[in-house]
């Protein structure tokens, strides 16, 4: 299967390059370019990709505003952050409108090419070296109560979602609770779909945004 990609960002040389890029790989197509927000947005319901590179700072309307708008209108759209900034507000924002992760402008070639692949095949991109930094610096100031759902997890969930937060990969899960990746990958699915959230990037977002997994803090 072809990866259809939209690339958002505007400065040319940096939407030649990432084009560029990711037209080297057999399995990948670059749709669209755009330079703008409002740009990505329209290039988005023409061309309809499996996941946008989308520039957080740019004109006319910014990467936040167009990242909501590209998901409002396409459930199964997937977007990833570029950005220069590594504990950025706007990043967790992002987060929070529904990007499945985001990676950082000067990281290497094939972690971008990485990123693609893994966030067109389901997964969320979480770089463990930034992204709990930055949702653990921006939840604290909006600390809000687990949802009603939370309740109809069944242990086993609860403890495949704490492990998420911690950034576990399906196969480290399954080594950490002795059950096979085709488990994990149930016990994901249920979890998300109970909680009506898009993919793990927003199970992270809520666990730490609602201090799930928190211990209480021993009494002095």
């Amino acid at each position: 299967m072809t990866i259809r990609v939209l690339v958002a960002d505007d400065q040319a040389m940096v939407r030649a390059g990432l084009r560029m890029l990711l037209s080297g790989e057999t399995d990948i197509d670059v749709v669209a370019l755009a330079s703008n927000g409002r740009e990505a947005v329209a290039q988005a319901a023409r061309f309809h990709p499996d996941v946008v590179l989308m520039d957080i700072r740019m004109p006319e309307l910014d990467g936040l505003e167009a990242t909501r708008r590209i998901l409002d209108a396409d459930e199964s759209a997937r977007v990833i952050v570029l950005t220069t900034f590594n504990l950025d507000e706007y990043v967790y924002e992002a987060l929070r409108a529904g990007a499945s992760g985001f990676v950082l402008k000067d990281d290497p070639p094939e972690s971008l090419i990485a990123a693609v692949r893994t966030v067109a095949g389901g997964e969320a991109l979480l770089s463990p070296t930034v992204t709990q930094a930055v949702i653990r610096q921006f939840t604290r100031l909006h600390r809000q109560p687990p949802p009603e759902a939370v309740a109809s997890l069944t242990s086993r969930e609860l403890e495949v979602f704490r492990l998420i937060t911690e950034g576990l990969s399906n196969a480290e899960i399954g080594d950490a609770l002795s059950i096979s990746d085709t488990t994990v990958k149930t016990h994901v699915t249920r979890l998300l779909a109970k909680l009506q959230l898009r993919d793990r990037a927003q199970a992270i977002v809520l666990a730490y945004r609602t201090g799930l997994f928190e211990r209480p803090e021993a009494p002095e």
